[in-house]
């Protein structure tokens, strides 16, 4: 639940972003009469969402057990794979995305309907990564747990908060540094993804689509019981398996390694470009002082 909550949070907050951008630039240019232009798109977006996640919740009914498993496993990969970009399109876009926005709004003024379309894509993007990346949690959440309201509902709480947070940045109550928010929730979820990656890849195992179903590289069942506290909320927050095949653990290793080494020599980058450069040294005089 917590991690789908902070999927939630992060995904809302990025389009609660850019739809605050939008309103507060046309508020401030004196064109409120766009206004109800991007919450059609808004709106637009969230029906679409809203429409792909029950396409993937009630799309796979009726298929066969190995189908199924093969459906599941290829969509968690293919969520891990927006999820993945969006980590690090938010860590190097946070600076710039309100002089970005402001300009494709000054652009879309010119012509009717732009703007609709601007903020369905901007919403919609968030929206439709939100719902495959949840999907995924739901189906494992069912497996371990037998429900999958969990996920759904954390991620409820953590878009209210996004919202909520939105508003108070368009109101100017709320200053948060993006970059060290997106930094510190980047690193989450990039554990978060790695864990869901794996259970994509135990689907495919059990469609028998990739080897190594049986041969494990550890079974702490006992030490971690799939039905105890611990084990459900490793479960729910990091997908963890207390029986683990070497292959989702060779896979799980690989993508945390590459993935957060590039994430964070990216973020390191970035900081040491925004710093301002030293004033330079007065050239020393010749021949000393008189």
């Amino acid at each position: 639940m917590v991690a789908n909550l902070l999927i939630g949070l992060r995904e809302g907050l990025e389009a609660a972003l850019v739809v605050s951008v939008l309103i507060a630039y046309l508020v401030k240019t004196d064109r409120r009469h766009l206004l109800p232009q991007v919450w059609i798109g808004v709106g637009l977006a969230v029906l679409v969402s809203l429409g792909f996640g029950a396409l993937l919740t009630y799309g796979p009914k009726g298929l066969t057990f190995e189908a199924q498993e093969m459906i599941g496993g290829g969509l968690s990969i293919i969520a891990v794979g927006f999820v993945t970009w969006m980590i690090f399109w938010m860590a190097r876009s946070a600076r710039s995305l309100s002089s970005t926005l402001r300009a494709q709004v000054d652009k879309a003024a010119e012509r009717p309907w732009t703007l609709a379309v601007i903020a369905a894509l901007a919403v919609g993007r968030e929206g439709l990564e939100t719902a495959l990346f949840l999907w995924a949690a739901t189906q494992a959440a069912a497996r371990a747990e037998g429900s999958s309201t969990g996920p759904l509902i954390g991620a409820a709480i953590g878009i209210a908060i996004a919202v909520v947070l939105g508003w108070a940045l368009y109101r100017g109550a709320l200053k948060i540094n993006l970059t060290k928010f997106f930094a510190v929730t980047g690193t989450f979820l990039i554990l978060v993804a790695g864990g869901v990656l794996s259970y994509g890849v135990h689907d495919l195992q059990e469609a028998g689509i990739l080897p190594g179903l049986h041969n494990l590289a550890f079974d702490v069942s006992a030490l971690v019981p799939a039905d105890s506290w611990y084990g459900t909320l490793l479960k729910g927050i990091f997908n963890f398996s207390p029986q683990t095949t070497w292959l989702e653990l060779i896979v799980w290793l690989a993508y945390v390694a590459i993935v957060m080494i590039l994430f964070w020599r990216g973020m390191v980058s970035r900081s040491h470009q925004s710093r301002p450069a030293a004033p330079a040294a007065k050239p020393a005089q010749l021949g000393g002082t008189k």
